[in-house]
């Protein structure tokens, strides 16, 4: 392999993201067979298959996968030199790449508005996925930060604490227990619960609240979105555990309460995380001190503490926790 030039890599890893020779010369306004001879000289150099046809759809070989994803390394490791070097000649500029929660999405991009404000030059690459494909994008070192709730276990990551998180039960107005001030955990068992998919971190901290009040869940429904999920509940299929950060539109207009459930708002904490062994260039790092800095004001100030209900009066007082340092 010591003959592969970074233009056959580029060209490859596209191919290897868009499983699509046509779709990779459109990005990099190359022509098809262009495209094609350069994949070939890259197997021929291989010495291995990188490709195989299946119909119309193009597929990685083990062989393509490894090329594939040493590929973004080598592209990752020559932003960071640039980022660096641009550093030493005192440039704030370069590219960062943030992955988000989809639960965080209802407030990432305003915080995102507001660094670019602050620092125009750097480009900013927002992600938003399930918890399990931020995950594998931190493992796979394709994104700089990472915007969740609880880091993953598989591997090292430092998480930084930036502001509360904090979990409650909704309902349709009209449902049965929006009029209680206060609800025993164990009520909830006659309840239909909409929940997320299995590997979300709002599921796991629901079904730890469940076994630590000792409630059995009866019906269940399993739901792909937070936003799926509050129409459900709107429309009375039945009640959810959702972060009150996702809620505050339908909150301030009606057409959701937050149920008082003992022992809950469950309050949980918004991290940002990366991986141990990442080397941070200043674009990274400008951001990871603005959330330090901004990061829970910002949260407030875009999410709001709506008064939803008289039900709720009970906890106007309180408030958000100040920016963890």
């Amino acid at each position: 392999m010591k003959n592969v030039t970074l233009r056959q890599l580029k060209i490859f890893e596209a191919v290897a993201r868009h499983l699509s020779f046509s779709r990779a010369a459109e990005e990099l306004h190359l022509t098809q067979p262009a495209v094609s001879m350069q994949v070939q000289s890259l197997e021929d150099q291989a010495g291995l298959p990188l490709t195989e046809q299946a119909g119309k759809k193009v597929r990685l070989t083990a062989a393509g996968e490894e090329v594939a994803r040493q590929a973004r390394r080598i592209a990752e490791q020559l932003r960071e030199a640039g980022e660096a070097l641009a550093a030493l000649k005192g440039v704030e500029a370069g590219r960062l790449k943030i992955g988000v929660v989809s639960t965080a999405k209802y407030f990432a991009p305003s915080l995102l508005a507001e660094f670019r404000r602050r620092h125009p030059g750097v480009e900013v690459q927002l992600m938003v996925h399930n918890r399990g494909t931020i995950v594998r994008l931190l493992a796979e070192n394709e994104i700089d930060l990472a915007i969740m709730g609880t880091p993953p276990g598989e591997f090292e990551t430092v998480a930084r604490e930036f502001a509360d998180h904090p979990l409650v039960f909704i309902a349709a107005p009209n449902h049965r227990l929006a009029q209680k001030r206060r609800i025993d955990p164990r009520q909830l068992a006659e309840e239909t619960l909409l929940i997320r998919e299995p590997g979300s971190g709002t599921r796991s901290a629901l079904e730890r609240f469940l076994v630590e009040h000792g409630v059995a869940a009866g019906s269940v429904m399993e739901l792909g979105s937070n936003e799926t999920i509050k129409q459900a509940v709107m429309a009375g299929l039945g009640i959810s555990f959702i972060s009150e950060h996702t809620i505050g539109l339908e909150r301030s207009v009606g057409r959701l309460v937050r149920l008082n459930v003992n022992g809950t708002p469950l309050n949980r904490q918004w991290r940002l995380v990366h991986r141990t062994d990442k080397r941070l260039m200043p674009a990274a790092m400008a951001f990871v001190e603005f959330m330090n800095a901004e990061g829970s004001r910002l949260i407030e100030q875009q999410i709001g503490w709506h008064d939803a209900s008289p039900l709720e009066s009970a906890d106007t007082s309180r408030k958000p926790a100040p920016a963890k340092r």
